[in-house]
């Protein structure tokens, strides 16, 4: 199943099951799982791990040195999990041992063409990039995040799971997990209501998040200790507002609104 012009280094672990493509690199400490696919093309260098049944189409570029003035060549991975597509032209870049030492993609997420992450990302599971979207260093991306066509993420960001974010968003700062933003610099617009629809859940959670929302985001002033007791009852019967508002106290660059 590798193509005989396909060039794999001796250290290369590939499962017997995997495809491997005309052309393709793969370079020394890789790791590649069952059923994985790498098309024409591509370059994978390690350390990096790519898990079970990977897409990963021609022309990209997995595990390539960190774009750090500072690095140093030590200490620095990737680790990609299963059940990932990963389009045309994208590129993932290792850790530096400055943020952590790892880049890691989780699993059953979509990269589509010319998606960049560069290094420390930290990504969850089930997330979409559309085409062009691209992580600067040390940002962490939540499960079942979206972020538009050429959407920018500042480095130390954090996107939060569920959330959305549109087409060309620029965003500087910590986007809270359930809410659709939008623009340059990026804006809350709301909850993401039809995206937790679509995930299943209950109108009375929405509504409760969206209050949650109205009183900690959309206000825009600071935050005082009983607007956060005053959601208390619904932190305890929803998990999603314990989450919202855990996100919201943990921050350090302040978050979209």
């Amino acid at each position: 199943m590798i193509h005989s012009t396909a060039v794999v280094d001796e250290s290369a672990q590939v499962h017997e099951t995997c495809e491997i493509g005309p052309y393709a690199v793969i370079g020394a400490d890789v790791t590649i799982g069952e059923g994985t696919s790498i098309g024409p093309h591509a370059v994978i260098n390690g350390p990096t791990s790519i898990g079970a049944e990977c897409k990963i189409f021609q022309f990209t570029s997995i595990g390539e040195d960190p774009q750090d003035l500072k690095f140093d060549g030590k200490d620095s991975r990737l680790e990609i999990g299963d059940r990932n597509k990963i389009r045309e032209f994208v590129t993932i870049n290792r850790g530096t041992s400055g943020g952590g030492g790892v880049t890691r993609l989780g699993n059953d997420n979509l990269l589509m063409a010319y998606v960049h992450i560069a290094h420390d990302c930290i990504i969850g599971n089930n997330t979409i990039f559309a085409n062009s979207a691209s992580l600067a260093g040390h940002v962490a991306v939540g499960d079942y995040a979206i972020l538009g066509g050429f959407s920018l993420v500042h480095q130390f960001s954090r996107v939060g799971a569920h959330s959305f974010s549109g087409m060309g968003s620029v965003i500087n700062k910590d986007v809270p997990p359930f809410l659709l933003v939008t623009g340059h610099y990026a804006e809350a617009k709301g909850i993401n209501k039809q995206g937790l629809k679509r995930r299943g859940f209950t109108d009375e959670e929405i509504s409760a998040l969206h209050k949650a929302y109205v009183k900690l985001v959309r206000r825009r002033g600071k935050k005082e200790a009983h607007d956060y007791a005053e959601l208390d009852a619904a932190a305890a019967q929803f998990p999603s507002v314990a989450e919202f508002i855990e996100f919201l106290q943990n921050g350090t660059r302040g978050q979209v609104c």
